[in-house]
């Protein structure tokens, strides 16, 4: 499995990324993924190699590159729980420096660079996200509803910037849930934002999960959540994807 770091071209500076893709010849469907707060690592690396593994360029960038090169915090080989507080309080001022606006300029760099990579279709692509990153993707989405095509988040604050944020998406969703995230009550407020825009889209909590689910190197990990994620993940990405 080929892989890579690459640096991302944007208009304030060059983003580091890690890529990684299938080792036969032709181009490949393309996936942005952006990893949670605590950014790229062994486990983001693993994803985005398990995922390549199945026909797919994915491209995974450090979007805290303005505050430095991956890592941009230095991280324990496993996140406990008493890990938690010190470093969310060191990572808090680089969420809230990563505005908006900013993250739709990067995303910019981010499908322009993937689209023109060699080994990437340059048909449409899928986002996703983990956390802070499922944010990041779904504003993504509903900046280029002619270019994305699939979305899926997990564990993430999808509905951080308002329903009319979730009607203009036009890419096919899937938004994972852990169950210590949304209430039943808010799930069917953010769903019913989701039938507003008309799209396809299958948005639910994953039993017995808690923030952070996906991420083996902490405590929060569900391996039975990490499953029910491909098994929602992969088929969206060979829906929605031409040659994968």
């Amino acid at each position: 499995m080929p892989t890579k770091t690459v640096q991302i071209p944007t208009t304030d500076g060059l983003a580091d990324a890690f890529a990684a893709y299938p080792d036969h010849g032709e181009r490949h469907p393309g996936v942005l993924m952006y990893a949670d707060a605590f950014g790229i690592r062994p486990v983001l690396r693993e994803m985005a190699r398990e995922l390549a593994g199945h026909g797919y360029y994915v491209l995974v960038p450090n979007f805290f590159y303005r505050n430095g090169p991956t890592p941009v915090v230095d991280l324990p080989e496993h996140i406990g729980e008493e890990d938690r507080p010190a470093l969310i309080g060191r990572l808090m001022p680089l969420i809230e420096a990563h505005t908006a606006e900013r993250v739709l300029r990067d995303a910019d760099a981010y499908l322009t660079f993937l689209s023109s990579q060699p080994e990437a279709d340059a048909g449409p692509v899928a986002v996703t996200g983990y956390c802070i990153g499922g944010l990041l993707a779904t504003r993504t989405a509903a900046a280029h509803p002619g270019q994305v095509a699939s979305l899926a988040a997990f564990h993430a604050p999808v509905a951080a910037d308002g329903p009319d944020s979730l009607r203009r998406l036009t890419a096919e969703v899937h938004f994972g849930h852990a169950a210590t995230d949304i209430t039943p009550e808010a799930l069917g407020e953010l769903n019913r934002s989701l039938d507003a825009s008309g799209i396809d889209y299958t948005s639910e909590i994953y039993p017995g999960t808690v923030h952070g689910f996906t991420m083996s190197d902490t405590d929060a990990f569900d391996a039975a959540g990490l499953r029910h994620h491909w098994d929602r993940l992969l088929p969206l990405l060979a829906r929605t994807l031409t040659n994968a």
